[in-house]
């Protein structure tokens, strides 16, 4: 059984998988080991929807038409980064990009390659499984925190059953347009999703594993 470090070391973004299937009771299993995340209050403020087959397929779909007629997404509120974005976040992602693309052997003169490749979010990069992660509007800073502790603890869940995954705020683009598909009450936001499936191990973008910052950039440890 490999350690919580082994999983965090191991677990990484896949952005290729392959088209073996997962299972409804494994996606239960997952969401089951998954529910105990901790979240101040016990507020547990998280809805979770998972799609695969021709639900699947529909959201793909959705997307694809609805970034057909607007390239640049729906616009709404919570964007995906700030604007601007400053120093070194901004050459953390540029950095990651640009790894990235060099494994798929993508140039930077390659425009139409690019959005090609950053439209195959919205098929999950072939994952047979999409989760879309849902929070209520009301929530604040510290709810959103706790989202995100329950979403690492399915990608870690999933790294320790042998599954891979991959966290797509892409979704966000089309975040209206599947706010009205699933029917969700006003209240409810729809933040991302999520890839989940069998990382194809010959995909040379999944070799990809991004920097980490030194402890000693982001901590200080006073009074020891």
């Amino acid at each position: 059984m490999p350690t919580v470090t082994e999983l965090l070391q191991a677990r990484t973004s896949i952005r290729a998988f392959t088209d073996e299937p997962v299972g409804e009771e494994e996606v239960r299993q997952v969401l089951e080991a998954a529910r105990w995340s901790p979240s101040g209050g016990n507020l547990q403020p998280w809805k979770v929807i998972v799609v695969a087959g021709e639900a699947k397929d529909e959201v793909s779909a959705l997307a694809q038409q609805t970034l057909a007629a607007n390239p640049f997404g729906e616009a709404g509120e919570h964007a995906i980064y700030p604007q601007p974005l400053g120093e070194p976040f901004r050459t953390r992602r540029f950095q990651v990009g640009e790894e990235m693309y060099a494994l798929l052997g993508i140039p930077r003169e390659d425009k139409v390659a690019r959005l090609q490749h950053l439209a195959r979010n919205y098929a999950f990069f072939d994952a047979p499984v999409g989760l879309f992660f849902v929070i209520d509007r009301q929530m604040g800073h510290g709810q959103w925190a706790h989202l995100g502790m329950f979403m690492q603890s399915v990608a870690l869940v999933a790294q320790e059953r042998g599954l891979s995954t991959c966290m797509q705020e892409s979704w966000a683009m089309v975040r209206e347009s599947l706010h009205a598909h699933f029917g969700l009450p006003a209240e409810d936001l729809l933040y991302c999703g999520m890839a989940l499936g069998y990382a194809d191990e010959d995909a040379p973008v999944n070799r990809l594993r991004s920097a980490r910052a030194e402890v000693a950039e982001f901590a200080e440890l006073r009074g020891f």
